[in-house]
């Protein structure tokens, strides 16, 4: 009918089959590759914020089918699932219009100046409406503070106050520390408590130490009543009576 205004294009009339979601490129230096780990492990393994979330690490965010993905460090975004057949091109990276929003919060770990963490990144991340931006530079190369994060504010970027980030349940904060047997200060995620969330390893360690603590405690109250039973014995009273 003449004058009726065409669909809106969806996900499910987009063509992906020409995009290319991975092109095997290696993370720049091994301290960049142990904090993307960190951050997603560290969710994956041991956060229980009640609702599905997706944490990844060097994974494609995919904004206009006719643009180049942007690749964070590492990225959450909350109340999404990732399909079961992760090979299917769709769910192979994070493509806005199949999951439907953008990523809750993104991280960029700044390893050199080249980067345009503050420039080009900044201004996409803005655009595409990414809530929660966070720039780590432990080396301070690129800002004066080794951690900065923003928040999207009426479309604008403006300076996080605090550690937690707004309703995502979730904080950040630098952690001297060590992780996989290397101390440096790194990027740690915090609950809404603000405590901190642990990896995999830290909580099967907290849980092992509670469980020999739980052991040593029975073992001493053993020892308490053998003590009594031999002192029973000793004044000629059976503990059965």
């Amino acid at each position: 009918m003449a004058g009726t205004s065409p669909e809106p294009l969806t996900a499910e009339y987009l063509d992906i089959s020409h995009i290319i979601t991975e092109d095997d490129t290696p993370v720049d230096n091994i301290f960049s590759e142990k904090q993307q780990r960190l951050l997603a492990e560290s969710l994956n393994s041991s956060w229980k914020p009640g609702r599905p979330f997706l944490a990844a690490a060097d994974v494609g965010i995919f904004h206009s089918p006719n643009q180049p993905p942007i690749v964070p460090d590492m990225f959450l975004s909350l109340d999404v699932q990732v399909g079961d057949d992760m090979w299917e091109q769709k769910n192979r990276s994070y493509f806005i219009w199949e999951f439907g929003k953008p990523p809750d919060i993104v991280v960029e770990i700044v390893s050199n100046t080249k980067g345009r963490e503050t420039g080009r990144k900044f201004r996409i991340y803005e655009r595409i409406g990414v809530l929660f931006y966070i720039i780590f530079d432990p080396q301070r190369l690129v800002q004066k503070d080794p951690l900065r994060v923003f928040q999207l504010s009426a479309g604008r970027y403006i300076p996080n106050i605090g550690r937690l980030l707004g309703r995502t349940g979730i904080g950040a904060i630098l952690w001297d520390g060590v992780f996989e047997e290397k101390r440096n200060h790194w990027l740690r995620w915090l609950d809404h408590r603000g405590n901190l969330i642990p990896t995999g390893r830290e909580r099967a360690e907290a849980e092992r130490e509670r469980a020999e603590q739980t052991e040593r405690e029975l073992a001493r109250e053993r020892e308490k009543a053998e003590r009594l039973m031999a002192k029973l014995r000793a004044l000629g009273i059976s503990p059965e009576d």
